[in-house]
Order: C-alpha cells, then sequence, then structure tokens
C-alpha cells in the first residue's frame, strides 16, 4: 500500500470523522460491481479495507445487490459468493426486489443516518451518491481500492454548518428529545406566550380633547353673554 495514498484516505477519513461523526465499526455497502472487480484483481476485501480506512468495517450488502447477481446468471457467479459472505442489512423492498444501486441508495437517504460508504464501480450509482452530502464512496482502480475526496454536495454542506445555517436532519430530533428531557421546551414555549409585542400609542390618545358643553350643549361663552344681558335690564 503506497505512503501516498494511505495518506490521502487518512486525510479523507478525518473530514468524515469530524464532520459526519463517521465512528468504528465503519459500515460498508457493496454492491455486485465491486465484488466482481474485487475478484477479477485479486483483492481480498475483508483483510486490506479496514487497514486502508484505519479502523475496523463492517461489510454489508443487501438482499437486493444477491438477488441481481443471482438473476445475471454464472456470468457473475464468484461476485454472487463473495458478496453471500456479507452481513445482510434489512431494506424497504422485502416483496419486491429492485436493482441494487436503486435499493443502496434507499439505504442513505435522509442524511445518512447510519453512517453507510458505498462501494460500487457504477458509474452512474456513483453520480447519484455524490449528489448526497456525508456519504464516502469506494472503487477500484488498477487493482488498488480508493476512497474518492469528498464530493462538492459534501463540502458545501460542511460550510453551511460551519456558518450556523443548516442543522443536519439526524440531529434535530436528538436536539428536540434533549430539550424535552431538560424541560426547556415547556419553558420556551411559555416564554414566547408572555412576550408581547411592541404596540403603538393608543388611539384615544390621538382625539382632540373636546371643549366641555353646559347646561343643553351651549359653550360656557355663551352662558356668560347671557348673565350679561340679563344684569343690564335690572
Amino acid at each position: 500500500m503506497g505512503v501516498t495514498r494511505q495518506k490521502h484516505a487518512k486525510k479523507i477519513m478525518g473530514f468524515y470523522k469530524h464532520s459526519f461523526q463517521f465512528r468504528e465499526p465503519f459500515q460498508v455497502l457493496l454492491d455486485g460491481t465491486f465484488c466482481q472487480a474485487a475478484l477479477r484483481n485479486k483483492i481480498q476485501i475483508r483483510e486490506q479495507l479496514p487497514g486502508y480506512l484505519g479502523g475496523a468495517a463492517q461489510l454489508c450488502t443487501t438482499r437486493c445487490v444477491i438477488k441481481e447477481l443471482e438473476s445475471l446468471g454464472k456470468a457473475l457467479y464468484g461476485a454472487k459468493l463473495i458478496a453471500q459472505r456479507f452481513e445482510v442489512r434489512n431494506c424497504s423492498h422485502h416483496k419486491d426486489p429492485v436493482s441494487g444501486s436503486t435499493c443502496l441508495l434507499s439505504m442513505i437517504e435522509d442524511g445518512n443516518p447510519h453512517h453507510f460508504f458505498i462501494a460500487t464501480q457504477d458509474q452512474d450509482l456513483s453520480n447519484k451518491v455524490k449528489k448526497k452530502p456525508g456519504v464516502p464512496l469506494l472503487f477500484i482502480i488498477q487493482n488498488t481500492m480508493v476512497l474518492d475526496k469528498p464530493s462538492p454536495k459534501s463540502l458545501a454542506f460542511v460550510q453551511k454548518l460551519q456558518t450556523n445555517q443548516l442543522v443536519p436532519e439526524y440531529r434535530k430530533q436528538s436536539i428536540v428529545e434533549l430539550k424535552e428531557k431538560e424541560g426547556l421546551a415547556k419553558q420556551e414555549g411559555e416564554k414566547r406566550r408572555k412576550r408581547k409585542r411592541p404596540g403603538g400609542p393608543n388611539p384615544l390618545s390621538c382625539l382632540k380633547k373636546k371643549k366641555k358643553k353646559t347646561q343643553e350643549g351651549q359653550e360656557p361663552s355663551a352662558v356668560k353673554k347671557k348673565r350679561r344681558k340679563r344684569k343690564r335690564n335690572r
């Protein structure tokens, strides 16, 4: 294993550990194309991959991947035998199996909460994986396993996190649960109810003051004039 390649992998693993909380054992989902490439290039996945990733790894696949390999017949019989040695993760296609690529994409929905790596030689699947932040991608080039550099989508996602503009979906629920546990959610709700918005001036205070009226709605000046006239008559 080349020193440069190992440093490259270590740097990328540091990114996913720090930014997306990847921890050992690393869960690697493999499809039929990756198993076939490993067989053709005589790569011992189970022995070599943990050393490359720098930690324990759980190799796994899905029923849909195995079903797909079985349907392809003798050409991929060896790849099927390799895939059957891995742990089988439950997918949502028990009754109606789908293609291996469709199944693996469904396993990393909603922000990849189970922290899966995707190992594939399928270019179309690789392009779709790169559009989802926080999903490491593995492939084989020239008899060597390679961990792809973080996609632009993953880099942009981390940049938003650093500027406090975005909270990952898998963290939102834990934050809500923590607030409920500490009783903070209720307190915040009460504070929001008590808080009043600053209002404008009282509309009644803006009205012009009316002059007081005396008997039968007459103004004081008119009453004085009448009194003066009465005095003169006397």
